[in-house]
């Protein structure tokens, strides 16, 4: 067992129940939605691929390896799900390359190419608008009538928006190692330990929330935050938080209780940023496909997890492990 807390209090009162999530792939479905289509023209080849049980990251080596380009030359959006049917884009970086009708059947033997194209430059993480979710939920023992009134209220006023414990890696090994890597000199970390910092300023931003969350306040501004349209929390780093006045005496209040990895960000010189407290849930609905099964569609925004949706209902056992948020 893992002394990380990798679960953190609802904002809608106590689970109503338990459920199996990911009793197989189609029970957990994300599609990346685009702001915008592409050009068709430029040194990029998009592919829209849907990919069953591989995660991005995996599925963006295979394809730097089948192209024959670096991987740094493989965009993509967003970290999506292993356990999981996902639809999303890559592109590849070919310059001078006209015919990519050869490459296209190629990884259409291991993935599903939906769409392709071409642009003028790489996928960067952000540059889709969000991705839409069907969720299946299976042997579920919570009330039909309280699960639908919950539902009901998260419709209306949206969840805390934690970082869902996925991220931090089996049993937070992710933390452990951002916790040893702290006192390494920085040229002697690689890109696990940046990921494994990444993770570090996640969980104390859940840390941070959870805390809002017990004050009530989670929905609202407090004095010293720095953003003025909506209540946000920290991202830590070099300094600390960029909050002021109350509000960051409770921010710094909170991480001063897990000194280990506050110590972390003495050394890592990233910089502070923010990160919105409420996650709204678009376009959500729900149906009982039987009587002990609920199936949830609804869309979230970049950065937005979806165990967190589910988190704030029911208490679940995954069919899958290691699954990427979807982000």
């Amino acid at each position: 067992m893992s002394h990380w807390r990798l679960d953190w209090p609802s904002a809608s009162g106590p689970r109503l129940g338990t459920a199996v999530m990911r009793s197989q792939p189609e029970d957990f479905q994300v599609v990346e939605e685009m702001a915008s289509p592409f050009s068709g023209e430029g040194e990029h080849l998009c592919l829209f691929l849907e990919k069953r049980g591989d995660n991005t990251e995996y599925v963006a080596r295979q394809l730097a390896s089948m192209t024959g380009i670096r991987p740094f030359d493989v965009g993509f959006c967003g970290l999506k799900d292993r356990h999981a049917v996902t639809r999303q884009w890559f592109s590849l970086y070919r310059p001078g390359r006209t015919d990519d009708t050869g490459l296209v059947e190629a990884i259409g033997e291991h993935w599903v190419v939906l769409e392709q194209s071409r642009h003028q430059r790489k996928l960067r993480r952000g540059d889709h608008v969000g991705n839409r979710f069907r969720l299946t939920l299976r042997d579920v023992t919570a009330p039909g009538a309280a699960l639908d009134e919950r539902l009901a209220a998260i419709r209306a006023g949206g969840i805390p928006n934690y970082f869902g414990p996925q991220r931090f890696g089996r049993d937070g090994n992710n933390l452990s190692q951002a916790v040893a890597q702290g006192d390494r000199p920085r040229r002697g970390r690689n890109f696990k330990a940046g990921m494994a910092f990444s993770a570090a300023r996640s969980w104390l931003f859940n840390e941070v929330l959870a805390e809002r969350v017990a004050r009530g306040d989670w929905g609202r501004l407090l004095d010293g935050d720095p953003w003025s349209s909506e209540p946000s929390g920290p991202l830590w780093g070099d300094g600390g938080t960029q909050a002021t006045g109350e509000l960051e005496a409770i921010e710094r209040a909170v991480v001063a209780r897990h000194p280990d990895m506050a110590a972390v960000f003495a050394s890592t010189r990233m910089k502070p940023e923010r990160r919105p407290l409420m996650l709204p849930i678009s376009g959500l609905d729900w149906n009982w496909p039987g009587p002990d099964c609920l199936q949830l569609d609804f869309r979230l925004a970049p950065g937005g997890f979806a165990t967190a949706l589910v988190a704030e209902i029911l208490d679940t056992v995954a069919g899958g492990s290691d699954a990427n948020p979807a982000s």
